[in-house]
């Protein structure tokens, strides 16, 4: 998977991080902080989901406790836009 960049991006984390890949993404703010990315399936992987049905969702804690986190297959709405 790539990340894509998409016209509502108004970050890049890691732009400057060369063991990291650059990920856009929509910081929206509000109570929970909430930041969205996307992400684009090359063909071989886009056929492995159809075959199994299944996303893997791997995150780096550095020893932090885990935050909330959720995948889409549509842009979502803001998660708490009236706060």
């Amino acid at each position: 998977m790539e990340p894509v960049n998409f016209e509502a991006a108004n970050v890049v984390f890691g732009a400057n991080q060369p063991e990291y890949k650059p990920l856009p993404a929509e910081y929206r703010g509000g109570k929970s902080g909430e930041i969205l990315t996307c992400w684009e399936l090359s063909p071989d992987e886009l056929k492995r989901v159809q075959e199994t049905g299944k996303i893997w969702l791997g995150v780096l804690t550095f020893g932090q406790p885990l935050q909330p986190v959720f995948v889409a297959v549509d842009k979502p709405e803001p998660y708490d836009a009236e706060e």
